[in-house]
């Protein structure tokens, strides 16, 4: 997937971190601009905002590369080992390692260069991390196996979905400060519930009461048994000659 995006796989994962770096000072800022920090958990206000940023870019580059996979019409699809799903775990994997390997980049300078930071239960955090990917995971095989049959219309929606899950995650904002009808803009996003219950693992003092794992872990499953329904009749219908030109 890195020689795919950047001939230079170093540069590669760099620019991982970069986008990672940029994204998490740009909320960190806007959110103090706004006087956003008074709503922020009790506890290190740059820790709250990679708790929310992490989970994102995770989320939203598992989706971004997987509808990217190269599908049943590929040129790749010609080399006899090679099908659809490990082309979808290849890059589903590949973005994973991007992204982990970005947090884990920035949390251990931040850790040892600013000030020590505390995760009250990490096994837990890592466990929303996942789940965020798997989410994501999920979603964009549902693009891809769509992508066939309308490339250029499948694309917008992704570029959409993505850029409208900045402020549709609520990486901003705390469940449990939030009025109910506020809450239920973002009750259908799996990505609102990890992130919500990742700061509940982080944070010694926070303790989630409006979103659930369940929800995340059943909406991701849901997406993935649809996403491969969906792609293997993708893959009996399709055709290597529907985008030629006569």
């Amino acid at each position: 997937m890195l020689r795919k995006s950047h001939g230079n796989a170093v540069l590669g994962l760099v620019m991982s971190i970069v986008q990672a770096l940029i994204m998490l000072l740009v909320m960190y800022f806007m959110m103090s601009l706004f006087g956003l920090r008074r709503i922020a958990v009790r506890g290190d206000f740059m820790l709250y905002v990679m708790s929310g940023v992490f989970m994102f870019m995770t989320h939203i580059k598992a989706i971004g590369a997987v509808s990217n996979a190269d599908g049943p019409t590929s040129s790749m699809m010609m080399h006899a080992p090679m099908n659809p799903i490990i082309s979808i775990m290849g890059a589903a994997l590949g973005s994973l390692y991007q992204q982990t390997l970005a947090a884990g980049v920035i949390l251990f300078f931040y850790h040892a260069l600013v000030t020590p930071i505390t995760i009250d239960e990490p096994v837990g955090m890592m466990g929303m991390f996942l789940l965020s990917w798997f989410a994501g995971v999920g979603i964009g095989m549902i693009f891809l196996s769509a992508k066939p049959w309308q490339p250029d219309t499948v694309s917008i929606i992704v570029t959409l979905y993505q850029r409208a899950n900045v402020i549709a995650s609520g990486k901003m904002v705390l469940a449990n400060n939030l009025a109910p009808n506020r809450r239920d803009w973002f009750d259908w996003n799996p990505l609102f519930h990890t992130i919500d219950q990742a700061r509940g693992f982080i944070f010694l003092n926070y303790a989630p009461r409006y979103t659930s794992i369940e929800y995340a872990l059943s909406f991701g499953l849901v997406c993935v048994m649809i996403g491969l329904m969906a792609e293997y009749f993708t893959r009996q219908h399709a055709s290597a000659s529907w985008n030629k030109r006569l």
